[in-house]
C-alpha cells in the first residue's frame, strides 16, 4: 500500500504531520464525524488522538517529482 503525507491540524495550534496508508486515512476520515478517540497508526507507531479536537485535515495526493520543472 501506498504511504500518503497527512498534516493533521488540532484545535488551538497545534499541527501533526505523518505519512499514513491509504486505509487508515480513510478510518481517519470516517471517524471524525463521531468525534471520539481513535488510534492512527502511521509509518512508525500508534497515535491515540481526540479527533473532537481535530480541526483539519490535509492530504498530499501529488505525485513525487524529480527535478526543477513538468516536463511537456
Amino acid at each position: 500500500m501506498a504511504l500518503q503525507r497527512v498534516t493533521i491540524g488540532f484545535t488551538g495550534s497545534q499541527v501533526l504531520s505523518v505519512r499514513v496508508e491509504d486505509s487508515n486515512l480513510d478510518a481517519l476520515l470516517e471517524g471524525l464525524a463521531a468525534g471520539d478517540w481513535h488510534d492512527l497508526t502511521v509509518d512508525d507507531g500508534t497515535i491515540r488522538m481526540n479527533l473532537s479536537q481535530v480541526a483539519y485535515v490535509h492530504t498530499n495526493l501529488d505525485e513525487h517529482r524529480v527535478g526543477f520543472g513538468v516536463g511537456g
